[in-house]
């Protein structure tokens, strides 16, 4: 999971390093289409293309389209965010998952958890800083945005889930962006700079790695003692920022962030004794 982190940061720096340059579906497509041959291929070789026909296309395409949203949003702040402040933000997305699987999946959520929740967003505020000179800009709205798009996507991967297969969701995902993004940025679309393909193929390897790694992880560890390890991302941004832009973030920035992260690993600690209580 730490492997993952890593690599899916190296990817994040390699996006911020093009969302100057090009319109951000532009970026979402290029992060599409430069992994769909790999996952492509990963498919292939985990159990054909076959399973790609029977799943429920309607539910994918939605998927697709909050994705599209997802890195778009994304692409879009870091023109102008660190990825500090913008993995700060982020870290909000399994707060809001936990409330969307209260209102979508109906799942029952104690009083503990709803004031985990509340800890959480009070973090958010603390990062966002909307009376004073903090995150709470434009870009700062789009990371939030990102995390809705993200949590609704992963609300969506516990229903295909009980039907279709891990290869075919991450299949379609990344086709639909690349192909869905490309559309939408044509318009636009501006022809690549020949120091960027470089950057492009980073995306693609360090993307892929970093998906393959993550999936390998929840496959073999629990999710509740894994997930945690998702926060090792703000170590990564705070060095990526260091090293590439020469930026550091403001201590009340690291202060929120930490009590974001503290109540997602409280929720999702609450989780695992939730999930042992019923199913002993």
């Amino acid at each position: 999971m730490i492997f993952a982190v890593g690599a899916l940061s190296l990817m994040d720096a390699c996006l911020k390093v093009l969302a100057p340059h090009y319109s951000p579906f532009q970026v979402a497509s290029l992060r599409g289409l430069s992994a769909f041959p790999f996952i492509a291929i990963w498919v292939g070789m985990r159990g054909g293309y076959r399973q790609l026909l029977h799943v429920r296309f309607g539910l994918h395409a939605i998927r697709g389209g909050l994705g599209i949203m997802m890195l778009a949003t994304f692409a879009f702040a870091l023109r102008s965010l660190p990825l500090t402040d913008a993995y700060a933000i982020f870290f909000v997305a399994p707060l809001l998952i936990t409330i969307l699987a209260v209102v979508i999946l109906k799942e029952q959520v104690e009083w503990t958890r709803w004031a985990a929740i509340g800890v959480g967003f009070l973090g958010v505020l603390i990062v966002l800083r909307p009376t004073g000179a903090g995150a709470m800009t434009i870009p700062g709205l789009a990371i939030l945005a990102c995390a809705f798009a993200y949590a609704f996507t992963a609300i969506t991967v516990r229903i295909l889930g009980r039907t279709d297969s891990t290869e075919s969701m991450m299949f379609w995902l990344t086709l639909t962006i690349g192909v869905g993004a490309g559309l939408i940025a044509l318009p636009e679309w501006r022809p690549i700079r020949p120091e960027h393909w470089a950057v492009i193929a980073g995306i693609a390897v360090t993307g892929s790695i970093g998906q393959f790694a993550i999936t390998e992880a929840f496959r073999l560890g629990e999710s509740s003692l894994i997930a945690p390890f998702e926060y090792t991302a703000l170590a990564w941004g705070v060095g990526l920022d260091w090293f590439i832009w020469k930026t550091l973030p403001a201590p009340v920035t690291i202060l929120g962030a930490l009590v974001i992260v503290a109540s997602g690993i409280y929720l999702v600690r609450r989780e695992r004794v939730h999930v042992e209580v019923e199913h002993p």
